[in-house]
């Protein structure tokens, strides 16, 4: 195997939202591994960022926003090019399962305002910033991390996640079909139950029982799908959607 083909990442700068824990951390780790310089976005979880940059060493920067705050889209890309030197690789990871319970009008209200602002705007801000920026290098990459509610809709109290990241599903789609002649690929990964903290409570016997492969996804699954992405290997994939859920739901 040359060093190409066991770094074919090497030389890419890559920001990853969400990076200091579950699916970001594996990504993070997959194209570090990989050869690309990463930027990891965190927000309140400090401990766990500052300790994956420790373990990852040379290539591993980490950028600082609140992405559940309005306009701080701008500033994150800022901070992931500074670090970076530029950046040619989003991979749009950060999100929370937020309720939105219809039966109480101020926590649908405040629940639609949170998923659609973390789960769907401060993505497309930041896909904003790399479809301004890409055409510059010559191109760039794009990965989306959705969730099987994009497809399905999610459960009552969480209608309004199953929605932004079912309006996340359509933004990859669109920007594929109309920035792909100036050389910029986008993908987006529906994952299912995934072995993480956002989960937590929710997995029970039960609902292993009823999987498929009788397990959980674990996030390595999610983030070696990335890095096959993220390397150019299969660029025609450009505006797919990879289902990531153990055959739990099937299209």
């Amino acid at each position: 195997m040359t060093i190409e083909e066991a770094r074919p990442l090497a030389g890419r700068r890559v920001l990853v939202t969400g990076g200091s824990k579950g699916i970001g951390a594996a990504i993070v780790r997959a194209v570090h591994r990989d050869g690309a310089a990463v930027a990891i976005h965190f927000n309140s979880d400090e401990h766990g960022a500052r300790g994956l940059a420790a373990e990852l060493g040379e290539r591993a920067h980490l950028v600082r926003a609140d992405l559940a705050c309005p306009g701080t889209a701008a500033g994150l890309w800022a901070s992931a090019q500074e670090a970076l030197g530029g950046v040619d690789t989003l991979i749009n990871n950060a999100g929370a399962w937020i309720a939105s319970p219809a039966a109480d009008p101020h926590a649908w209200g405040r629940g639609w305002e949170a998923n659609l602002q973390l789960n769907l705007i401060s993505a497309a801000d930041l896909c904003r910033c790399a479809l301004e920026e890409f055409p510059n290098l010559g191109g760039g990459t794009i990965v989306n991390i959705t969730s099987r509610s994009a497809h399905r809709g999610d459960d009552a109290e969480h209608l309004a996640y199953g929605a932004a990241k079912g309006g996340l599903l359509s933004l990859t789609k669109g920007i594929a079909r109309g920035f792909g002649n100036k050389g910029i690929l986008a993908y987006a990964v529906a994952p299912g139950w995934v072995d993480t903290g956002l989960a937590s409570g929710e997995i029970d016997a039960g609902t292993l029982a009823d999987l498929p492969l009788r397990e959980v996804t674990p996030p390595e699954d999610v983030a070696e799908l990335v890095a096959f992405l993220v390397s150019g290997r299969s660029r025609h994939l450009t505006g797919a959607t990879l289902d990531i859920t153990g055959a739990d739901y099937v299209r």
